[in-house]
């Protein structure tokens, strides 16, 4: 007899042009096999990366009234997974929404897309940033890259000025905000590696994946790993596990756009990437 098939509710933005957000998040991991339901945050003509002039439609007023829906569906939810949120109320409606479909064994996992490089994206406020700390403590997984952690955390941005002990002090203090298990993205102590590091409080365990870095910087590669990361979690393999098959997808995604010689403010060809993932899965 098969398993029941699982759902995931992805709580995300939709940009229209340009691969991010629930045109990552959706594909990647209904390709994993899993049934995966959408709540948009906000509508966008085009990311917000490299271009200009972009339309924005905010869509707070309709994250209560989903929900409501759902819930009267009786809906359950294997995952839920939020990523950009479109105004700092969406911050209390999603953290509501977890209240309402959390159960006892399904995962929450917040990726808090806010900022990289040391900048805030145009959107967010530092507010907002602040705010997110509200969310992720509802969290059992969460995945910042390195200057979304400062800003949970109110410290400073270091850049690429760190070693591992400063890395393993970020994740401790990331996981006292509440979540069982950290993740942070854009991890290297050697300029020819790139990975990410994890910290799961409950063992108490460190761990580092890398694979070989791929020069330059591409737009979208954040929600391609952490919609892989949730799609190896939910596939049963461990934290350690899922996060090198979120890495190493990530770059097979960005070779194959260094291989058409795509424009990269378009995202990565994470499309023509999709059977190495489901190889990967075992699927």
């Amino acid at each position: 007899m098969q398993n029941k098939q699982k759902r995931v509710a992805a709580i995300h933005d939709i940009s229209c042009v340009g691969r991010c957000s629930l045109t990552v998040a959706l594909p990647i991991i209904s390709a994993a096999g899993f049934d995966t339901s959408v709540l948009p945050t906000a509508v966008l003509s085009t990311h917000t990366g490299g271009f200009e002039d972009f339309t924005y439609r905010d869509l707070t007023s309709d994250i209560r009234p989903i929900s409501d829906h759902w819930q009267s569906l009786k809906l359950e939810f294997d995952a839920l997974y939020s990523g950009f949120l479109g105004s700092f109320e969406q911050i209390d409606l999603v953290a509501s929404l977890f209240d309402r479909f959390r159960t006892e064994t399904n995962l929450i996992l917040v990726d808090p897309v806010m900022a990289d490089h040391g900048e805030l994206y145009s959107i967010y406020t530092p507010e907002m940033a602040k705010g997110m700390t509200t969310l992720c403590a509802k969290a059992d997984i969460i995945v910042p890259n390195l200057t979304e952690a400062a800003l949970l955390l109110d410290e400073p941005y270091i850049g690429e000025d760190y070693d591992q002990n400063y890395i393993e002090g970020l994740l401790l203090r990331l996981s006292q905000l509440g979540s069982k298990k950290v993740v942070v993205t854009g991890i290297s102590f050697d300029p020819t590696k790139l990975g990410a590091a994890t910290f799961d409080a409950k063992s108490r365990t460190f761990d580092y994946v890398f694979n070989d870095r791929v020069a330059d910087y591409f737009h979208g590669t954040g929600d391609i790993f952490g919609s892989t990361l949730l799609a190896g979690l939910l596939s049963d393999f461990n934290l350690q596990e899922a996060t090198q098959i979120a890495v190493d997808y990530t770059r097979e995604c960005i070779l194959k756009t260094v291989e058409l010689q795509q424009e990269k403010r378009y995202g990565v060809c994470f499309e023509r990437a999709i059977p190495y993932l489901i190889k990967r899965l075992g699927l």
